[in-house]
This record gives structure tokens, sequence and C-alpha cells, in this order.
């Protein structure tokens, strides 16, 4: 039986487990609790980015913890005893463009590979998609992550395996192709690349990177309200829009 109010070092643990964070103890980047509290948690607040009057909505949604990406501008002196997660690199490799396996089941895609690595952690994925058109594996990506940034069409017409990286670079694009890949999925279309992209004739989607961080965000609420039924998550006004 699920708890009914995790305290934060629960939720801490937890999302250890889930965003692997141990791989970033020693990394000085946020992964884990960025403000202690002991206060029951039953109203858990996700947000990217904190603004100008953050601690207004804090009160005015009664949260007893924060879950947030980029925290070093939370005004932690005006939240009282509300206590913060914080997940940056953990968060944009394990739940945006990187080896992510609640993306690789939107996509379809069986049993991905780890594609490219940056100090021992890897970059992405890449794995076989049920085989479609390209103009179809293009709209049904900007269909689940809201739109796209860009898009190049590559030699093939049909998509039956798909790179998904948080990167883009000449070696990144390479390695995809030699590994069959379609289609390379990606936050923004690097221009170092480009040529790389025109030799391999892969096809690009750039689904933009602040759209992907979104779907990790709203991905994140939905595992928690999984994991905690009666836990009250609630996204920031901007991840909420559209």
């Amino acid at each position: 039986m699920t708890d009914r109010r995790p305290t934060l070092s629960t939720l801490s643990l937890w999302l250890g487990r889930l965003l692997l964070a141990s791989q970033y103890a020693t990394a000085d980047d946020p992964a884990g609790v960025w403000l202690p509290s002991d206060r029951p948690v039953s109203s858990l607040g996700l947000l990217l980015d904190p603004w100008t009057d953050v601690d207004t909505w804090v009160a005015r949604e009664r949260l007893d913890a924060l879950v947030v990406h980029r925290p070093w501008d939370l005004p932690l002196e005006r939240l009282g005893d509300v206590g913060v997660l914080a997940y940056h690199l953990a968060f944009d490799e394990r739940l945006t463009l990187g080896l992510n396996p609640w993306l690789a089941e939107k996509l379809g895609m069986v049993a991905p590979e780890t594609l490219g690595r940056k100090q021992g952690r890897p970059l992405g994925m890449v794995g076989n998609v049920p085989e479609q058109a390209w103009e179809a594996f293009r709209d049904s990506a900007a269909r689940e992550f809201g739109g796209l940034d860009r898009e190049v069409d590559g030699d093939a017409r049909t998509v039956s395996r798909v790179a998904v990286v948080g990167a883009m670079t000449e070696v990144l694009v390479r390695e995809a192709a030699v590994r069959g890949a379609d289609a390379y999925v990606t936050g923004q279309f690097r221009m170092p690349a480009r040529e790389a992209v025109a030799e391999t004739g892969l096809a690009i989607v750039a689904v933009g990177h602040r759209r992907s961080e979104v779907w990790g965000m709203r991905t994140l609420a939905c595992l928690l309200r999984e994991r905690w039924p009666d836990l009250r998550v609630v996204l920031a006004p901007s991840l909420s829009d559209g």
C-alpha cells in the first residue's frame, strides 16, 4: 500500500531512484534536497524555473514542497518551511531527450540502447519503432511535444529506427546513422552538425529544448500521481498552459 502523505525524504529517495540521481553525487549539480523540511507533503508543486512572485503561488496553492529543475533563483527565505527538491542534469538526462524509458514507450521504441556518453552517462538512445511514413512520425512527434522548432527531411521515406539524443554533434549524428537510425530527435538543430546530416541523410526532428522540459515535468507529474494517488501535484502555470 502506498504512503498517503510522503515526507520530503521519502520523495527524495523515490525521485533519486527514478532519476538515477546517484550518478550526479560528485557533479556539483542539484540532485536531491535543496531546502530541507520535516513537513508532511500533501501538496507538491512542480516548476522548471522560479519567477518573481513564485512564493505567492506557493502560498496560494498551499504547497508543502516543490520539485524544481533550476533552483538557483528561488527565494528560499520567503518559502518558510516548504521543502525543496532540485534536479538539473538528472532531470534533463532522464526525463527529456536522453535515455528516457517513458519517452521510448510513447514512441513505441523496442529495447532502447544507449547512444553517446558524457562523463560515463548516456546522452541518448536508439531503437526500433513501428514502421511509418516520415511525415507521420514527424507529425506524431509534433503532437507529443506540442510543436517543433525545426524539421529536416531525410533520405528515407519511412521511419523504423529512431535516435533520441539531448545533444547534436557531428559525432553523434554519424553514430546514429551507423547504428541504422532513419530519424534523429533532439532539442535544437546545431549548425556544426549540418554537414553530417547532409552526408548521412538522417531526418531531423528538433522539438525545442523548452518543449522537452515541459514534456518531462508533465510526465513526472503523472508518475508522482501514480505512485501516490492521494498526493496533490500542482504544475506551475507555465507548465499548465496549452
